[in-house]
């Protein structure tokens, strides 16, 4: 049978191909640097508020703890989100500009800034018991005029610190937390999927 591409035409064709399947694990590369990079995870941009809250003010410059704000950081799951009436407690009296303050007279809804998946269980009392400080994962808090995410949150920075405290021997002993072993090795509990995965 007679060949029917010439010998220049066919290794063009092998060329064309290997450009191709490197062009592909390069834009595939390229994908993952850009999903993995703090741009993706909103790192440093603010969330649109009901009023321009400043964290600047009142953590930086009046000193409020964070806790004065978000009451259940210190014991509860979720930090929660302040409602109208905590800042009308202190508005009501002192610096009172009623057209800006309208949205909190009504049921305020703030825009979180560092929500995690619905997969992810994250405790803040438990950090907060362990000694965890709010700027370890909510960045200098009380400098920033909008609040903006200062980590990614991502399951790395999370582990990261596990694995911190884990080298460190800081890891609680006796509270119903023990080793578990995966093909033989032991892993510590703090970094145990089922510790932040539901």
């Amino acid at each position: 049978m007679a060949q029917l591409f010439t010998p220049r035409s066919d290794a063009r064709l092998r060329t064309t191909l290997i450009v191709l399947g490197l062009l592909a694990v390069l834009v595939l590369a390229l994908a993952l640097v850009l999903a993995r990079g703090a741009g993706a995870w909103a790192v440093g941009r603010p969330a649109p508020q009901p009023i321009p809250f400043s964290h600047a003010v009142h953590a930086g410059g009046l000193g409020l703890e964070c806790a004065f704000c978000h009451a259940d950081s210190s014991r509860a799951a979720s930090a929660g989100m302040p409602a109208g009436e905590v800042c009308m407690s202190c508005h009501q009296r002192v610096w009172n500009v009623t057209a800006q303050f309208v949205p909190l007279r009504q049921t305020t809804v703030w825009a979180s800034v560092h929500r995690l998946p619905d997969h992810v269980r994250f405790h803040h009392g438990a950090h907060a018991a362990a000694g965890v400080g709010c700027g370890s994962c909510h960045g200098n808090v009380a400098a920033m005029p909008r609040t903006v995410k200062a980590e990614t949150l991502s399951m790395g920075f999370c582990l990261d610190c596990h694995r911190d405290v884990t080298a460190h021997g800081a890891e609680p002993v006796g509270q119903g937390q023990v080793v578990r072993y995966y093909d033989g090795i032991a892993l510590p509990a703090l970094t145990s999927c089922t510790v932040c995965h539901r």
